[in-house]
């Protein structure tokens, strides 16, 4: 089975004023050459970092609100999108009628999600998908914007909450439910976090979160959140992939930490284990992604060398292509 992952994809502000309103322009195009990557996997995934839909009221006090109109499904089906985690802090930037909306066209358009519901339950509960003739489920959660947390009879997200030692009651309990609930349903789960800050190396309680999750079910942990790519650490044999950066914005470019520079992840398993993951550098630019080149890719090896190391993990090149393998000993 190939997997095919990548981090934040934000379709709204001026992907959305540029591309998708354009009826002369192809939604597709924001994919621009990484196309043929998606292509070769069985299953692909994204953060959707964005609200798709036409109605709703800016969240208020909050400052950045990213909404896409419905031609943006158009852009994900383009690439063959399977699965969106909403568990993040934008999905809800207009409201919970907004959220209402979006949820439908995702469904209408045969697109499954995970992370956000119109209850806790269903915020919960994984999205299944068949790849490589094994069912998959991702269970999304996030620990951004509290206020959004699902409730039994109220809209919004799958939050958490933890520190360093990990989950505290009662979230532990919940994504333990939920994370039988994926085990009993499915051969291969994987945890969809949206957690942490905007910049930097993972934290402490971050990596307490995802050892957390691979200790109660998890086989990949798939990060983002963060706007960078991060490390990527085994535990038990399974693989933590801290973050997976942004993949399509709008962002302004810290020169320092390069945010415009990330990876397409193809995970290869073997079983229902992940055996290799292959990071593929791509560069964001003029609101679609693309294959990095050059000085990008030199640069991207670089950070990718540093990331790896800070997390015990080896990675070697094949060509552009970053690959972390098992370790022998998992």
């Amino acid at each position: 089975m190939r997997l095919g992952l990548a981090g934040d994809v934000m379709l709204g502000r001026l992907v959305d004023r540029y591309v998708l309103a354009d009826p002369a322009v192809d939604p597709g195009w924001v994919w621009g050459d990484t196309l043929d990557l998606w292509r070769r996997v069985d299953l692909r995934l994204v953060n959707l970092e964005c609200v798709i839909a036409t109605g709703g009221s800016p969240w208020v006090p909050k400052v950045f609100h990213f909404r896409a109109r419905p031609r943006a499904l158009d852009a994900l089906r383009a690439a063959g999108i399977h699965c969106v985690s909403l568990a993040n802090n934008h999905v809800l930037d207009f409201g919970y009628d907004a959220l209402r909306e979006c949820l439908a066209l995702l469904r209408g358009g045969s697109i499954r999600y995970a992370g956000a519901g119109e209850t806790l339950q269903e915020a919960m509960a994984p999205a299944l998908m068949v790849a490589g003739g094994r069912t998959v489920a991702v269970v999304a959660l996030t620990d951004n914007e509290p206020d959004w947390e699902a409730g039994p009879d109220r809209p919004g997200v799958f939050y958490v909450a933890g520190d360093d030692r990990g989950l505290r009651p009662p979230y532990r309990e919940r994504v333990r439910r939920a994370l039988e609930r994926a085990r009993r349903e499915a051969g291969f789960v994987i945890v969809s976090g949206h957690v942490g800050p905007n910049w930097g190396p993972p934290t402490p309680a971050m990596r307490a979160l995802a050892r957390q999750l691979v200790d109660l079910g998890a086989d990949l942990y798939w990060g983002h959140s963060n706007h960078t790519v991060q490390g990527i650490e085994w535990y038990r044999g399974r693989p933590l992939l801290y973050s997976t950066g942004d993949f399509i914005d709008d962002y302004a470019v810290d020169p320092e930490e390069r945010n415009d520079l990330s990876c397409f992840f193809e995970v290869l398993t073997d079983g229902a284990r992940a055996a290799q993951i292959r990071l593929h550098p791509v560069r964001i630019a003029t609101f679609r992604a693309t294959r990095a080149r050059g000085e990008d890719v030199t640069w991207l090896h670089r950070w990718l060398r540093a990331r790896m190391e800070e997390c015990g993990t080896r990675i070697f090149f094949d060509g552009d292509v970053g690959v972390v393998e098992r370790p022998d000993s998992n």
